[in-house]
């Protein structure tokens, strides 16, 4: 039974979330595909025009302001003669590759408007993958912001090696939080709010405050209504994630209501971790890619989660993937769930003679060096499962 006053100080909570979303003064704000457009008519001006009125109204107040879009594809599409979203990366490619060009001009032109001048940057989640390409990353988006242009961040469509999958822009929205050290994301969807179930099914509820993203349990599996994306509430709901626990608040809500948003007065808000990560840990947890993974014993599992203590060679049971030292790994328990990743001691190529040895073995058979964790407690974060896919 709910106390007294829980839902008192969960109304205060909200409020005070949402006060903070209101208050921040470097936004990152990433609106979708069939926020902005539509497979018919590819980008639509009239919604376009909303959106950035409502960015240079922020801007205009003082506040840094980051935009990460997606609609490449989806702007190519109808100049393509294409009336549906295709499936072959080929043709995706090439739909991106003519509607980039159509969204930024559109987005300049509305931007130079209202007199603020907006830079492109063209990135895919590998590129901050890498520690070098993240900083700089970070250090070209500081330098817009300071010189007071409006960042426009899409996923690098044109150039993927794999399968473009809608839900990236969403991540990489979360990343960018992150890199830039946001106060606030801002997720503008087709949907007003987070819903317990599909919002067409009169039994779903709408969902204002999310204290706790990690203990979230609602069916957010929801496809793109316009045609022109593959994404749903899931991958939102892992950005979401993703951001709360760097320490930045989120607010998901519809495109049409943007500059409500921007304010915390509509939508569902998502509160942030009490102790904000380290960036290197964040950097490990979600931007880093993994080379490689460990099995781990039951033992090794508890001692990491409970215990908070480093990896050590006896705990290891099997090594797949081709790694050198320092590289990202993932750690996984006997159930194949990934329980950690971290910054391994050992290539690929030694750590299968040490499966299962105790360090004192190690270093009596083959030298000092080989006593050392395989991952030190220092350089792993343990990861969250999520109820996303």
């Amino acid at each position: 039974m709910t106390e007294p006053g829980a839902s008192v100080s969960r109304g205060e909570d909200e409020a005070e979330l949402r006060t903070a979303i209101a208050d921040a003064r470097r936004v990152v704000v990433k609106v979708g595909s069939s926020s902005i457009s539509s497979a018919e008519n590819g980008v639509d001006t009239m919604r376009l025009a909303g959106l950035v009125r409502a960015l240079a109204d922020a801007h205009d107040a003082g506040r840094d302001i980051v935009l990460v879009s997606s609609g490449a594809i989806a702007a190519g599409m109808s100049p393509l003669g294409l009336a549906r979203r295709p499936r072959d990366l080929a043709h995706q490619q090439a739909a991106a590759a003519v509607g980039q060009g159509l969204l930024m001009e559109r987005y300049a032109e509305l931007f130079a408007a209202r007199g603020l001048l907006a830079g492109q940057l063209l990135l895919t989640v590998e590129d901050i993958t890498r520690q070098a390409s993240y900083r700089n990353a970070s250090r070209t988006l500081g330098t817009l912001l300071r010189m007071g242009a409006v960042p426009i961040v899409n996923e690098n469509d044109t150039v993927a090696t794999g399968e473009i999958r809608f839900g990236d822009n969403d991540r990489l929205a979360a990343l960018v939080a992150q890199v830039v050290r946001a106060d606030a994301l801002v997720m503008l969807s087709d949907v007003d709010a987070l819903y317990t179930g599909h919002p067409d099914e009169p039994d779903s509820e709408r969902v204002g405050y999310v204290a706790d993203v990690d203990a979230l349990t609602v069916d957010t599996h929801r496809s793109g209504a316009a045609g022109v994306g593959t994404g749903g509430m899931a991958t939102k709901v892992q950005a979401a994630q993703i951001a709360t626990s760097s320490g930045i608040p989120v607010l998901l809500t519809d495109a049409a209501s943007a500059g409500r948003a921007l304010v915390g007065s509509t939508g569902t808000v998502f509160a942030p971790v009490d102790h904000r990560r380290p960036r290197r840990l964040m950097w490990l947890a979600y931007a880093s890619q993994s080379r490689g993974r460990l099995a781990l014993d039951a033992g090794a599992v508890r001692a990491l989660t409970a215990g908070k203590a480093s990896l050590l060679a006896a705990g290891v049971t099997g090594v797949s993937g081709d790694f050198l030292v320092g590289d990202p790994v993932e750690l996984v328990g006997p159930d194949g769930e990934v329980v950690a990743r971290g910054l391994v001691n050992f290539s690929s190529e030694e750590l299968p003679g040490m499966l299962g040895r105790s360090s004192g073995e190690l270093a009596a058979e083959l030298g000092a060096q080989y006593e050392r964790e395989v991952v030190h407690r220092d350089m792993l974060v343990l990861m969250h499962h999520d109820h996303a896919d």
